[in-house]
């Protein structure tokens, strides 16, 4: 039997499968994970150069362009309201627990500020998202780094 996801609880390192049917919140769990990964809830991650992670830096990959355009508007979404929120603009929705949680576990004054910021930021970096479908993906991967490999070793014949 398989247990209800919790996007709180997830772990925010290695790879994480969501596999649902349509209508499930697939699109809402993908942006509460950014929100995490973008405030470092539960575990801190971060870049390798200190600075906390963006959009660009969080691979989301998907099957179709319409959920490529889609995922991407619904994140820029999240990750403004839930600016909103932390700068004291908005009020989380009476039914929206996790973001009630993530502004509770940042704490009150310049902390949730400077959390107001960086999603702040990472709203407006959405342009710069590292959304893709797999075939898109994989191309991309082609290629940036099809010569990689060229001149490393001799070709046997």
């Amino acid at each position: 039997m398989t247990e209800p996801l919790d996007p709180l609880r997830l772990p925010l390192r290695g790879s994480v499968l969501i596999e649902a049917s349509a209508g499930t919140g697939k699109t809402w769990t993908l942006a509460a994970l950014v929100l995490r990964l973008v405030l470092g809830h539960g575990e801190v991650v971060r870049h390798p150069d200190g600075r906390p992670l963006m959009p660009r830096d969080i691979l989301v990959m998907t099957f179709t362009r319409a959920a490529t355009r889609e995922l991407n508007d619904r994140i820029r979404a999240r990750l403004a309201q839930a600016a909103a929120c932390f700068r004291g603009l908005a009020e989380p929705r009476a039914d929206d627990g996790l973001l009630r949680a993530l502004r509770d576990a940042v704490g009150e004054g310049a902390a949730r500020e400077a959390a107001a910021f960086v999603l702040a930021q990472a709203a407006e970096s959405m342009d710069e998202a590292a959304i893709h479908t797999l075939d898109a993906w994989c191309q991309r991967m082609l290629r940036e780094h099809a010569a990689d490999g060229l001149g490393s070793q001799p070709a046997e014949v």
